[in-house]
């Protein structure tokens, strides 16, 4: 059953029974749910765990202002004191991972060990540009001489799917969180991590991880799962289930 945190500001999943070990932070577009199959066999271990709806997702109503990973970080973090003392065992995946790489680098206390998966920790150079026509809506929108809904349409035409999907504020948080890279936190953690990726992980490839673990002077390892993509949570709940077990 969902539970209110922070005043209504957060909704989160309790599982399992004692000191809460485990937090879960889930991916962009997507809600805490994705972890409730491996925090279901760590509960039936002994290992009681939230998984949050980070804001603007699942049951969590969206931030008042714009920010990325940082700021959610900021959001986040009363919410951690609020559920205990810690260290925690921070899971996160995909946008939930960036989020928890920032709050392990600012407040290693909090953290006993730190789980990414699928996490677009490294700007990666775009493998296609926009097309010219959309660049040049947005030079002219930017200039007002396009107008606002003019310029949706184009948005709708040639933007992501998680941008044509997105409105108001959590449009604002995607655009900035797409251009963020976390090279600074990665280099200050203190923790140690585990990077636990999808070998066949097509929206943040298995080279991002890597590319992640060269920054790191903490104690780290990484993990490649063959045959599984993007949505690792949900297809390789078990494994995932053991890799934060064994960090109890």
């Amino acid at each position: 059953m969902l539970r209110a945190y922070g005043d209504g500001s957060l909704f989160g999943e309790p599982y399992g029974e004692g000191p809460v070990r485990v937090i879960w932070l889930h991916g962009w577009a997507r809600r805490g749910q994705d972890f409730a199959a491996a925090a279901n066999e760590l509960a039936r271990r002994g290992v009681a765990s939230v998984a949050l709806d980070l804001p603007g997702f699942g049951a969590s109503p969206a931030p008042s202002s714009a920010g990325g990973a940082r700021r959610y970080a900021e959001l986040v973090m009363p919410v951690l004191r609020e559920i205990g003392e810690g260290p925690f065992v921070l899971v996160g995946h995909s946008f939930g991972g960036t989020v928890a790489c920032v709050l392990a680098a600012d407040h290693p206390e909090f953290v006993r060990s730190l789980v990414l998966t699928g996490a677009p920790l490294l700007r990666s150079p775009s493998s296609s540009s926009s097309p010219k026509i959309y660049r040049v809506l947005r030079w002219l929108h930017a200039r007002g001489i396009v107008r606002d809904a003019r310029m949706e349409t184009a948005r709708q035409k040639y933007g992501s799917s998680d941008y044509r999907h997105a409105t108001g504020v959590m449009r604002d948080v995607l655009v900035i969180s797409v251009n963020e890279s976390y090279e600074d936190e990665l280099a200050r953690l203190d923790v140690p991590v585990t990077l636990l990726w999808g070998e066949a992980d097509r929206e943040v490839p298995l080279d991002v991880a890597t590319r992640a673990s060269a920054l790191l002077s903490t104690t780290h390892t990484l993990q490649s799962l063959q045959g599984i993509g993007h949505l690792l949570p949900s297809e390789a709940p078990d494994e995932l289930a053991n890799v934060v077990g064994a960090l109890i």
